[in-house]
């Protein structure tokens, strides 16, 4: 973890309870062809990477969302402090992926909720310190990302806000309650995030880039 992170996580307030993460990993991957989850990054999967960059995080509990594959996903985190719940309704968008995930850490009674994907490989625990720092220091009712013109995931969301989560259908994701919420959203910059990998152009692209 960067100097930076670690500052923020000790100056940053005590919570009120845990910070819960919810790693989303439901999808076909219809556009990529093929297991986006499973495609090789810097000697892991994409999930494998995802998800121990979500435990570095300190986040806890971890609720990895399955969908459309679930038991090669599983053992890609074999080892992991991380809870696997299947999405039975996967299909009919994100908004059921949340919900189930949701469910699943709720037990924790988490002060906050930090949502990412596993198509994101350019996230850093440092990255996601950041946004839990920022939402305890500021009690924001989001947090999120910030590149190009996007909001978006990795994105913490506040206690207040789960209610609102759990009503989410279809497609909708966190980008409908990041945009309803307009200026009162914390953000913290990643340019990185330009870069997810939904596409064979954009896998060829993360593997040009230099270590």
């Amino acid at each position: 973890m960067s100097a930076d992170a670690t500052t923020s996580n000790a100056t940053a307030p005590a919570p009120a309870g845990p910070v819960a993460l919810l790693l989303l990993a439901a999808g076909a991957s219809t556009r990529m062809g093929r297991p986006k989850q499973l495609l090789p990054y810097q000697g892991r999967t994409l999930l494998r990477h995802a998800a121990e960059t979500a435990v570095a995080s300190g986040c806890a509990p971890i609720a990895l969302v399955t969908g459309a594959l679930h038991e090669a996903l599983v053992a890609e985190v074999s080892g992991l402090p991380i809870a696997v719940v299947h999405n039975p309704d996967w299909e009919t968008g994100m908004a059921s992926s949340i919900r189930t995930g949701l469910v699943a850490v709720t037990t924790a009674r988490p002060a906050a909720v930090l949502v990412m994907l596993c198509d994101q490989p350019l996230v850093t625990p440092e990255l996601l310190c950041q946004l839990v720092a920022q939402q305890r220091q500021t009690q924001a009712p989001i947090v999120a990302a910030a590149y190009g013109d996007t909001l978006g995931v990795p994105v913490v969301f506040a206690q207040t806000m789960l209610p609102e989560l759990l009503q989410l259908q279809g497609q909708q994701g966190a980008g409908q309650l990041i945009a309803s919420l307009g200026a009162t959203v914390g953000r913290v910059q990643f340019p990185a995030g330009l870069l997810d990998v939904d596409t064979p152009e954009q896998y060829a692209a993360l593997n040009s880039l230099k270590p």
